[in-house]
């Protein structure tokens, strides 16, 4: 049986230097060129813009998540409308996650930072129970019990009609330690192997199963499950849970995880998308990042901008009173809408009176800097200058 007729995974050019490769991702909703960033439409919505402005922006692959949608609205009224890409009007192609991502949250009490080593104190926790059949929790809409199972979370990701779809995991925190980790990671494992049957035996070559690395900080760990992944017959792998305490701690374990990852499949990173951590990643063979920073950064009046420009900055505040009467745009070479029509001072002035434009203008920005991010990344492994090109880069913001 064929599993996978309608995608393809091509590596077109190959760095000389570093594991960084170029590559395109055919899927039924079109082709994507990697290294690519895909953008967060977490509930169904790109929050702000419209998902033409994301395409006048560059995106070409947005995600969803599986959990959110399960909550509220509920994946049969997805399903109804046809899955998300009639939902949202989006023609490209489109990723959903499994909710692994939240069982985690809503077990430690924590998201992106505790993944990432950084505990900013105590949230609200609704999780009821893990067992080996999958996870007893509480919805924090109206409290109705759900109960989340490998097999569901495929059902799920059926109805919502994506092109990418994850295997249900837990992603454990940067607090567990060793024996939890690799306990969880075996855990997850057998998941892996339940969403895998799941989705074979309701196959229609419209979806695409992605496998996911866990581990933890272990080196030994994610050696072994990346073995493991790479013995099923999952179309791609992503890299999920812990990756330290710090960015160095991060790129290590990135490092060690990739030297033993399948090359041939894409490799997608869940949940990272600094503009140091996306030229690491990529140096090490990953093709694919998401994270709700470039967006969340947006709304709150974040603009991102070349550090090599930038005293290496990554962003500025366009709130900061520097900007109250600087009439050029925020990056006078970007050729983003926002960048385009506006001056600095207008988005400043957007801001500080709470207008709700304020935050669109900056979400187009950022979309199209990433997006243009990823083109110039792929542009210098073309060329062969990655590894110049991406020196220069981290040199700026040391």
């Amino acid at each position: 049986m064929v599993l996978y007729p309608n995608f393809k995974f091509e590596i077109t050019h190959q760095d000389r230097l570093t594991q960084a490769r170029c590559g395109l991702l055919t899927t039924p909703h079109g082709t994507i060129e990697t290294p690519a960033f895909i953008f967060c439409a977490t509930k169904g919505a790109m929050k702000s813009v419209t998902t033409q402005q994301m395409v006048e922006a560059g995106a070409e692959i947005i995600l969803s998540n599986t959990y959110h949608l399960l909550l509220q609205p509920g994946y049969e009224l997805v399903a109804r409308h046809g899955g998300l890409h009639q939902m949202l009007h989006w023609e490209r192609p489109m990723l959903t996650d499994s909710g692994g991502f939240q069982i985690f949250s809503l077990g430690h009490g924590g998201v992106a930072d505790e993944i990432k080593g950084r505990n900013r104190g105590p949230m609200a926790k609704t999780l009821l129970h893990i067992d080996e059949g999958g996870a007893h929790f509480r919805s924090h809409i109206d409290g109705r019990k759900i109960y989340l199972t490998p097999e569901e979370s495929i059902k799920i990701q059926r109805g919502l009609g994506a092109d990418l779809i994850l295997a249900l995991d837990e992603c454990t925190p940067f607090k567990a330690d060793k024996i939890y980790t690799e306990r969880s990671m075996e855990r997850s494992h057998r998941w892996e192997l339940r969403s895998f049957r799941e989705f074979a035996a309701q196959n229609d070559g419209r979806q695409a199963l992605y496998g996911i690395i866990q581990g933890g900080i272990y080196d030994d760990l994610r050696k072994r499950s990346a073995d493991f992944v790479g013995e099923q017959d999952f179309f791609g792998q992503a890299i999920g849970g812990s990756l330290g305490g710090s960015k160095e701690q991060m790129h290590h374990i990135v490092a060690i995880t990739c030297q033993y990852k399948r090359r041939d499949r894409p490799t997608h990173l869940l949940g990272i998308g600094g503009i140091s951590d996306i030229w690491n990643g990529v140096a090490n063979g990953i093709d694919s990042f998401d994270c709700v920073h470039p967006t969340r950064l947006a709304r709150h009046g974040g603009a991102l901008v070349n550090p090599r420009k930038n005293g290496g900055k990554e962003y500025v505040s366009m709130k900061n009173a520097q900007f109250q009467g600087k009439m050029c745009p925020i990056d006078s070479d970007c050729t983003c809408y926002c960048c385009q029509n506006f001056s600095s001072a207008y988005i400043h002035y957007l801001f500080k009176a709470r207008e709700m434009l304020g935050g669109q203008l900056l979400t187009i920005h950022n979309v199209a800097f990433m997006a243009r991010l990823a083109q110039g990344i792929r542009n210098s492994i073309r060329n062969g200058s990655f590894t110049q090109e991406m020196g220069a880069s981290l040199r700026s913001q040391i």
